[in-house]
């Protein structure tokens, strides 16, 4: 039977050996040591495998800097449990090895198969349409799935022109493939607490080529470069069970009786396919969706979001703010940082933080400029960067309205903000920056910083590009973010704008049923229907769509 312990491994002895030098593998040297600490603090001497189900990083100021592990010690002879990954590790002093497993095997229950043929069409291959697909067809439901941009490969042909300043609307860092979160860091960590549909979401991941280590790790992410190659082999995987896709397929209608019953989608194509029941899963800069919902008299309704700018900051100076004397540590990932404060009534906070990353344009539209960031799986660009936005609350875009409780309000707000960046930076996508030094006194950078935004970058006045309350409610919490990590206002540090996308501007309203309350079998799922903010969530919502969409069709 196993025995469960919590451990710390300090960083001041994990990476070294017998001699006190600087182990050369110091993952190797961490689960060494806690292969040995684990077998002590469970009593068992002779020690058959080990499973690790959690590890984080403590780096709490004032606390010694090291690894907590939570893991479970099998005595030897015991059946191991199965595991999304093993590693054979070397014990000291060569005394053969002990299996380390990764990650536990906690999943959603199986679906029970439909007895009746029914098909639905998925609209938009993000997680949440990926998941939810990828559950309907384990219960025999005919999936097409339509997706306005193009497949992984041949979207990255349509960003390379796009970091050349020309935008190709449908295929660009947020249409296509894998929808905006595949050239986005591939972030993994939740405020979810549904164990069974994150291990759902990550295991399934796992099987398709991802790191078993995201199964385990406190704040994983996958890294841009790797997740198109997993994508490839879920298409894969889903369209040999069945699901049929369709590219550069942009849907502008729903199809409905002369009863009002939803039959189905109409594609720009001119292509039609009906269907039993219809998911969105169309991503937080589907507008044209938005305003198809509008028209056809589907309930939307206004959200909270949040807008600002990118941060860049020398890598090097987060990791010594944030590790202090240890920054230059071998077994110490790029660090990362999480800020936040109130301004009045209004939220100031940082949001997708990219260690090692890059500044992305992340444009839908002609005319209009928004950044996003990402990094690879190393984390190894010299620059870090962050979204630092403020809350944007309904009284904030009455401005907007077209008329009365316009819902569409929020997203020509993002529109607006959008077109005045795009003139600022001189066009072709060229963003306007500014030394964050510079924007707090309120003057002109005469000269800029690196930058990894590829476009390039032009001097630029984000305080007046912003609104008066972002830019005075960003000014105000600069100024608390520098007393809790000193060094954030740095001679090093520069803005560039502007970030507008960091979550639906509105919410396709659904009901308990999780289906549109205007249309019986349209599904709202995800970040775009406006019900999760990130990959993680997203795919979660996925799942719980599908279990949903599968009730209606068992009637």
């Amino acid at each position: 039977m196993a025995t469960q312990v919590e451990i710390f491994v300090p960083l001041t002895e994990l990476a070294k050996d017998e001699d006190g030098a600087v182990h050369h593998d110091p993952e190797q040297a961490l689960w060494a040591l806690a292969m040995l600490e684990a077998s002590r603090r469970a009593g068992i001497p002779k020690v058959g495998g080990v499973r690790l189900l959690r590890k984080s990083l403590d780096a709490r100021k004032g606390f010694p800097i090291g690894y907590r592990l939570q893991v479970e010690v099998f005595p030897e002879g015991a059946e191991l449990p199965p595991s999304c990954s093993r590693i054979e590790l070397h014990r000291p002093g060569g005394q053969g090895s002990w299996p380390l497993l990764q990650g536990g095997s906690l999943r959603l229950p199986k679906v029970a198969p439909l007895t009746v043929k029914k098909r639905v069409v998925i609209v938009g291959s993000g997680p949440a349409g990926t998941l939810c697909a990828k559950r309907l067809c384990e219960a025999g439901v005919e999936v097409i799935l339509l997706e306005q941009g193009q497949p992984v490969q041949p979207r990255r042909h349509d960003l390379a022109q796009l970091v050349r300043g020309a935008l190709v609307e449908d295929s660009n860092y947020c249409f296509g493939e894998g929808g905006a979160g595949t050239f986005s860091d591939g972030k993994l960590y939740t405020r979810s607490k549904d164990r069974a549909a994150i291990g759902e979401t990550l295991l399934t991941l796992v099987e398709h080529g991802a790191d078993p280590r995201i199964s385990v790790e406190s704040r994983p992410h996958i890294g841009s470069n790797r997740l198109p190659k997993i994508l490839l082999g879920l298409r894969a995987d889903l369209t040999a069970r069945g699901v049929v896709y369709h590219f550069g397929e942009k849907v502008v209608d729903l199809l409905r009786s002369p009863s009002g019953k939803l039959l189905g989608v109409r594609c720009q194509s001119g292509m039609e396919v009906l269907a039993d029941a219809v998911v969105l899963a169309v991503g937080h800069s589907a507008r044209s969706i938005y305003e198809l919902m509008v028209a056809q008299h589907i309930v939307v309704e206004r959200k909270a979001f949040a807008i600002g700018a990118r941060i860049e900051h020398p890598q090097p100076l987060i990791d010594r703010i944030q590790y202090g004397p240890a920054a230059e540590h071998p077994a110490l990932p790029a660090a990362f940082y999480q800020v936040a404060a109130s301004v009045g009534d209004r939220g100031v906070y940082s949001f997708c933080m990219c260690p090692g990353g890059w500044v992305v344009p992340s444009a839908t539209e002609p005319g209009g400029l928004c950044v996003n960031g990402m990094s690879l799986k190393r984390r190894d660009s010299p620059l870090a960067n962050s979204a630092l936005v403020v809350s944007v609350e309904d009284r904030d875009v009455v401005p907007f309205e077209r008329f009365a409780g316009d819902p569409l309000a929020g997203m020509f707000f993002q529109r607006a903000i959008e077109q005045a960046a795009f003139v600022a930076g001189g066009g072709r996508f060229v963003a306007p920056a500014q030394k964050l030094t510079d924007f707090l006194a309120g003057r002109p950078s005469t000269e800029l910083l690196p930058t990894t935004y590829r476009p390039g970058i032009a001097s630029g006045n984000l305080a007046a590009l912003l609104p008066p309350f972002v830019s005075e409610s960003l000014r105000q919490a600069v100024g608390r973010f520098q007393r809790t990590m000193p060094g954030f206002v740095s001679p090093q540090a520069q803005l560039v704008g502007v970030e507008t996308r960091t979550s639906s501007p509105l919410r396709i309203v659904r009901g308990e049923d999780l289906q549109s309350p205007s249309l019986p079998g349209l599904f709202p799922v995800g970040e775009g229907a406006g019900y999760a903010g990130g990959i993680v969530s997203a795919a979660i919502d996925g799942l719980r769509s599908a279990d949903a969409v599968l009730s209606y069709l068992r009637g």
